[in-house]
Parts: structure tokens; C-alpha cells; sequence
């Protein structure tokens, strides 16, 4: 993607911000993946290296891991991928970093129960427009909050094949957005409207979890006619 070269991940350790991480490594980005701990975020990222064979050597560089207080300093655009329970925390105490840049929010605010997943109401409206509250000085868009962290983990599969919705309220951000998503071989990102309509489609991740639960899949989205 012209003029992005480093891409950080909040809450980089777990499987979504690896699995991310994996795979925009593979198309030729430099990747930070961000930790409470900076030794658990280096093992992560050596960890993520050693899945990508075309870059061992002293290109595995390309793959590192720090605080996430440094990725959040080091990206030029920045993805949380934390639990919602860290969210709001996290991001607050990240507020100068995180200044000037895109925070790319694919937090889903879930819960669990006998019955299943569920959408949790976050007083904001959503995840991404509580980042969006609590970084003003950041443009915010939502996005990668359907994407199976089991795919993009797998060395075996060599293309991801769903659709990526991106939502935000700066035309040049999702554009941007949109642009780095079709860096991973079989995405395509979708504009999907603007931040306020980020809720439903965080909601929608309880859906595909039982999607995938029901039929021992991991179900992804396609948008037709477009």
C-alpha cells in the first residue's frame, strides 16, 4: 500500500492480531505486534516468523514485537484487536501515540452464555465509536471484525476468501483502509457506511459464531453486485 510501510497491532499476541499480523507480513508490510508485555509480544512475533518462510534471515525483521505503547508509536496505522474488556483502557492511555493516525477498531463486543454469543450495548453505540470518543485527535474506522483468526492463522491456506465491511466517517481513511485490505490474497474491502452504523455490524459477529458453531465452519462474508 503507497505510503504505509508499518502496520501495529494492539493486543497483537492473540490469534486475530497474529493472524492479521501473518498475513500483511506476506504481502510485504513491516508489522509491530503490540503486549502489556513486551517479551510475550517478541515470542508472538518470532512465533509469526517462523510461518513465514520467505522471511527468514534478516528480513524476519519485518515481523517485531514491543509494548504496545511502542507499536502504537511506531505504526503509521494502527489496528486494536484487543478483548472489549482492555478496550477502552487501553485506548485512553494511548491517546498522544495514537494521534494524527487511523486506528483501524475491529473490537467486537461480545458475550457468552449457555446459549451462545451474544452483542454486548456499549454505551457509545459500538466499540469503534467508543474509540472514536475517547480519540479525537485519531480517525477511527471499523473493520476485519468478521474474519476467521483460524484462516488467517493457517499456513495451509494460501487465500482468504470474504469480504472485509469498512466503515468510517473520512472518505480518504476507509479509502485507505479499503486499499490495505486487498493487500491480503482474497479480500476485498467493502465501504459499508459511516461509524454510527458500526454497531450492527460488530452485533453480526454473534451470528457467524453460530454460524460456524452449527455447521463446523468458518463462515466469512461475501457483498453480491458490487
Amino acid at each position: 500500500m503507497p505510503g504505509v510501510t508499518i502496520l501495529a497491532f494492539l493486543g497483537g499476541t492473540g490469534d486475530q492480531g497474529r493472524g492479521l499480523a501473518r498475513r500483511f507480513a506476506l504481502a510485504g508490510h513491516e508489522v509491530v505486534l503490540g503486549s502489556r508485555s513486551a517479551e510475550r509480544a517478541a515470542a508472538a512475533a518470532a512465533s509469526v516468523a517462523e510461518t513465514l518462510p520467505d522471511l527468514s534471515g534478516p528480513e524476519g525483521a519485518r515481523v517485531r514485537g514491543g509494548t504496545n505503547a511502542e507499536a502504537a508509536a511506531e505504526g503509521e496505522i494502527v489496528v486494536a484487536a484487543v478483548p472489549y474488556e482492555g478496550h477502552a483502557a487501553l485506548l485512553a492511555d494511548l491517546a498522544a501515540p495514537l494521534a494524527g493516525k487511523i486506528l483501524v477498531d475491529c473490537v467486537n463486543p461480545l458475550g457468552f452464555d449457555e446459549r451462545g454469543a451474544y452483542a454486548l450495548d456499549v454505551a457509545e453505540g459500538s466499540a469503534a465509536e467508543q474509540a472514536a470518543a475517547l480519540l479525537p485527535e485519531t480517525t477511527v474506522v471499523a473493520a476485519f471484525h468478521h474474519v476467521s483468526a483460524v484462516l488467517l492463522l493457517d499456513p495451509s491456506v494460501d487465500t482468504v476468501d470474504t469480504d472485509v465491511l469498512v466503515l468510517g466517517d473520512d472518505r480518504a481513511a476507509t479509502d485507505a483502509v479499503q486499499a490495505l485490505v486487498a493487500d491480503i490474497k482474497g479480500m476485498r474491502g467493502i465501504y459499508a457506511g459511516r461509524l454510527r452504523n458500526s454497531r450492527q455490524v460488530e452485533a453480526l459477529t454473534a451470528n457467524l459464531i453460530s454460524v460456524n458453531r452449527r455447521y463446523k465452519a468458518h463462515a466469512g462474508l461475501r457483498v453480491t453486485d458490487v
